[in-house]
């Protein structure tokens, strides 16, 4: 029996069109997602702004650390000795004038020798008065025969030792009474009372210590530094010193140390502080002296990136790929480091997140108006 050829190919059709359904179906349904589409084009790791390095003229200086010390001391002492302390107006810490009374010793014993004195004084004087009576007398009649020359110059004689005994006297005086003077001790400069040594009722002698000043109350700071180092060091110099409370302070170099200690092979450069200041004798402070304005390629200290005890920093590519590169780092000033390497002066370095980035990684960076 002959089976028609029509049906056979209707059938075909229909199950060509079904496979492709299918086909289609799975082709859909087996598409990768959007983002594993997008994963196959390189992402930007972070968004960065670059800088280039800057050139500034910075002053170079030289570290160093001593103590603050007086830049005169004066100790005060009496002149004159076997008295007592009677009376000390001054104490530590006290702002003197010169010639101002800082201590006053008993002077009783003194006044009553001085009026001593003034009495043989009177005394003396009243011989030398009849001695240059006689002589006038003398020098009268010596005309007339009535005196012989021995006995006129006899007169003269008395005269003059009369006269030099006067003189001896008005010195005991005078000697009395500079002592007197002397019971008032004096303060020789200005100054600021460092120490009271003194203690009232006490008898001292000639050159016992009573008060120590600080001469005009200046102050010097004198760090030490080696052969090297003082050979930049130059008088006029500014310096700036750190205390230990924190207080920065202003100096001038006055003099660097002619000579080097044969010990310790460093001397000693006297800085002059500015005045106003809470820095005080025997402090010990750290510091700086200003050498001179020298030229420094510089970045912000946020572009330094350490790692593993070095310094890098990451520079972006024309690509806007980063690559690390290792510096070394000068003087700091503020918020900016020194470059102590060569790096080329149009480079695109990464202003500040370099910990975070890895070399190699694909950076977007930042337009410069946004940056500004």
């Amino acid at each position: 029996m002959n089976i028609p050829s029509k049906p056979k190919s209707r059938r075909g059709l229909v199950i060509a069109v079904i496979l492709l359904l299918v086909a289609a179906a799975a082709a859909f349904l087996l598409r990768p997602p959007a983002k594993e589409q997008a994963a196959s084009t390189p992402a930007s790791a972070m968004t960065v702004e670059v800088i280039a390095p800057e050139r500034r003229d910075w002053s170079q200086t030289l570290q160093g650390s001593g103590p603050v010390t007086a830049w005169q001391e004066l100790i005060v002492s009496p002149e004159t000795g076997g008295l007592r302390v009677a009376e000390l107006l001054v104490d530590v810490g006290d702002v003197v004038k010169r010639g101002q009374v800082l201590a006053r010793l008993a002077d009783d014993s003194l006044r009553v020798d001085m009026r001593k004195q003034e009495a043989t004084v009177a005394q003396s004087r009243s011989s030398l008065d009849q001695a240059s009576a006689y002589v006038r007398r003398a020098n009268a009649v010596g005309t007339s025969g009535s005196l012989s020359d021995q006995q006129i110059e006899e007169y003269r004689i008395s005269e003059a030792t009369a006269r030099a005994t006067l003189q001896s006297s008005q010195a005991d005086l005078d000697s009395v009474k500079l002592k007197l003077a002397q019971t008032r001790v004096l303060a020789p400069d200005d100054g600021v009372v460092s120490s009271k040594t003194g203690i009232a009722g006490n008898v001292v002698s000639a050159g016992t210590e009573l008060f120590r000043l600080v001469r005009q109350g200046k102050l010097e700071w004198r760090p030490e530094f080696d052969a090297r180092e003082l050979a930049s060091v130059k008088t006029g110099q500014k310096a700036e010193l750190t205390l230990p409370s924190g207080e920065r302070v202003n100096g001038t170099v006055r003099i660097p140390a002619p000579t080097l200690s044969t010990s310790t092979g460093r001397a000693t450069v006297y800085v002059s502080l500015s005045g106003n200041s809470t820095a005080r004798a025997g402090m010990f402070a750290s510091g700086l002296i200003r050498l001179g304005t020298t030229s420094a390629l510089t970045l912000p200290q946020t572009a330094i990136v350490m790692r593993d005890g070095r310094a890098y920093v990451y520079l972006v590519d024309a690509n806007n790929k980063v690559s690390s590169q290792v510096v070394t780092t000068g003087r700091r000033q503020d918020d900016r480091v020194e470059l102590l390497s060569k790096l080329a002066s149009d480079a695109r370095v990464v202003a500040s997140g370099g910990a975070f980035l890895s070399e190699g990684v694909l950076v977007t960076v930042k337009p410069a108006e946004t940056a500004r």
